[in-house]
């Protein structure tokens, strides 16, 4: 539960609430993961709660609705430091749409691989250098900035790839993945076929 550890890490600096909570984690994990839903953050507050990692109190205000705080527990604390002193392990295998895409794309043949392979190449060039852009911007920001540059390795990994695509998908298309098989346009028979009928007519 990663966000769930996330939030456990930011309440290790000290009591907070959900609105302020919700704003140290966008500012320091920055633009590229994207916004915290408030209420699913509300929905891991509670969570953590139930499970003894954090207890609720109500401040008062004079001037608005009391306010909720959230406080790490020692067992919440624990919890922490054996999730971030563990090594992280991909479960989820390999999902990228983008294969789905190539598949769709070697199905049809080699104009539509061709032609997918550029688009896709000229989206991560513009994405590099966005994410250049952005790397500038949060250059004091050492989380932010280390998020960014593994974007950007990532970015161009997926380039690699789709560099390469059409190199390694050819034998596919040569072998009817985007050949339709070996039925002639219209229905008409093959050229084995039609010799076949030939030679019966002749006999």
């Amino acid at each position: 539960m990663p966000l769930h550890h996330a939030v456990l890490a930011l309440l290790s600096e000290g009591p907070s609430h959900g609105y302020e909570l919700k704003g140290r984690f966008e500012q320091a994990i920055g633009p590229q993961w994207g916004g915290l839903n408030i209420g699913h953050l509300y929905q891991i507050l509670d969570r953590l709660v139930r499970d003894g990692y954090v207890t609720r109190s109500q401040v008062a205000q004079t001037d608005r609705p009391d306010k909720t705080r959230y406080q790490l527990t020692p067992t919440g604390q624990d919890e922490l430091t054996e999730w971030a002193t563990a090594a992280w392990t991909r479960t989820g295998g390999f999902r990228d749409e983008l294969f789905l895409k190539l598949l769709g794309a070697a199905s049809l043949g080699a104009d539509a691989l061709d032609t997918l392979v550029e688009a896709q190449r000229q989206t991560y060039v513009r994405e590099l250098a966005g994410l250049a852009r952005l790397r500038r911007t949060h250059a004091d920001d050492p989380l932010v900035a280390l998020l960014i540059d593994a974007a950007i390795a990532h970015t161009k990994a997926d380039l690699n790839v789709v560099d390469n695509a059409v190199q390694r998908l050819t034998p596919l298309i040569n072998t009817g993945l985007g050949t339709r098989g070996d039925a002639s346009p219209s229905g008409s028979a093959s050229g084995e076929e039609q010799s076949g009928r030939k030679e019966t007519l002749s006999a």
